[in-house]
């Protein structure tokens, strides 16, 4: 179940474009706004914390690094910037440092999980790595995607790995300290893939990986968010082992893919973010947000069970559906009990939403 009406949380004069929120501080929230600023919020209070005034441009991506969240990464067209909020003052917004390795409008940036290298997809299809310590350019991740490249995510299993999507249908797995692509997925040929609304894409607009802790009980997945409305949960090691590239058997305990599309429920336009929830039963729901203004809830362990039980009969994935008035830009889940689902839609009030 949600609650009926979300919290609101005002800060913003524009539209929220991003939300995370921390693992360190349940209850802590950043957002970020097509107005150049990013509103921290502590769910506990009534208010807005404090605001980060980062320029003119839409901040596009954020994200916190990892075993410091005090230091946070923006991405601002195609900039990085670092902050740490203990050197913030109401006068001074001076960045820690600054990186500006991408040559077009950075869509996302992500911090690995040993918090050595950033990873940032932008609009010309290109992937930079970064490297944290040193402070420069790692490995330029080129030639997989023909178009924009519009989100990327580590893979924490194998720590010398990352995932992209585009928007020319293609999810690809890369080697970057090779600087080469492993395997390519096109969602635009492949044949299983092609449940989706026929007059839309298989753009990938967005992607989640389980984090480490959720690996036991999910397997090793990939949630994909594309333009005709599906959202898939793709066996990573199963697609890889198809190459040879992985000793893992393919007969893995977890769905070697599944589809979620409007047949059981899913949307019916494109998938602009999936997430697996921290809430409750870590990465049991695997939460969608789309521009047919709603949220889909699907249970995770349900489907997983169902595989496995070759019981293809209960399709029921569907735990929750929410609906909007405005499309999803982005999405997050805190470890909160309520308030657990943060929303930023195509306004400028982030919505809070509490999931059961």
């Amino acid at each position: 179940m949600a609650k009926a009406e979300p919290r609101k949380l005002r800060g913003h004069k524009s539209a929220a474009t991003c939300c995370i929120s921390s693992h360190d501080r349940p209850g802590l929230v950043v957002t970020s706004s097509e107005d150049g600023c990013i509103c921290w919020f502590d769910l506990r209070c009534k208010d807005v914390k404090f605001t980060i005034d980062v320029g003119t441009e839409p901040v596009s991506s954020l994200c916190f690094k990892t075993g410091n969240e005090n230091i946070l990464y923006a991405s601002c067209e195609n900039e990085i910037k670092s902050f740490d909020v203990h050197m913030l003052s109401d006068t001074s917004w001076k960045p820690l440092e600054s990186y500006n390795y991408n040559k077009d409008e950075i869509n996302q940036v992500v911090c690995n999980g040993r918090s050595s290298f950033l990873a940032s997809a932008d609009d010309s299809g290109d992937v930079k790595i970064i490297d944290i310590a040193r402070k420069c350019l790692y490995k330029t991740l080129r030639a997989g995607h023909t178009s924009i490249c519009s989100t990327v995510q580590f893979i924490p299993w194998r720590p010398w790995e990352v995932i992209t999507g585009g928007l020319d249908s293609k999810l690809v797995l890369w080697d970057f300290s090779k600087g080469r692509s492993q395997k390519i997925i096109d969602f635009g040929s492949d044949a299983q893939s092609n449940s989706g609304q026929c007059l839309n894409p298989a753009f990938v607009h967005s992607i989640a990986i389980p984090e480490i802790d959720m690996v036991d009980k999910l397997g090793k997945i990939c949630a994909v968010a594309r333009g005709d409305g599906v959202v898939d949960m793709i066996n990573i090691e199963s697609e890889l082992s198809r190459k040879g590239t992985s000793k893992e058997s393919s007969s893995s305990n977890v769905v070697k893919r599944v589809s979620f599309d409007y047949s059981v429920g899913g949307h019916t336009a494109a998938v602009s973010c999936v997430a697996f929830s921290l809430f409750q039963e870590k990465g049991r729901f695997l939460i969608s947000g789309g521009n047919d203004k709603t949220i889909k809830v699907w249970d995770c362990l349900k489907c997983l069970d169902s595989e496995n039980n070759n019981n293809n009969s209960n399709r029921d994935f569907l735990h929750l559906n929410i609906n909007l008035s405005k499309k999803v830009n982005w999405l997050c889940t805190n470890q909160s009990d309520s308030e657990n689902l943060v929303v930023c839609d195509t306004t400028r009030v982030v919505k809070v939403y509490s999931i059961s």
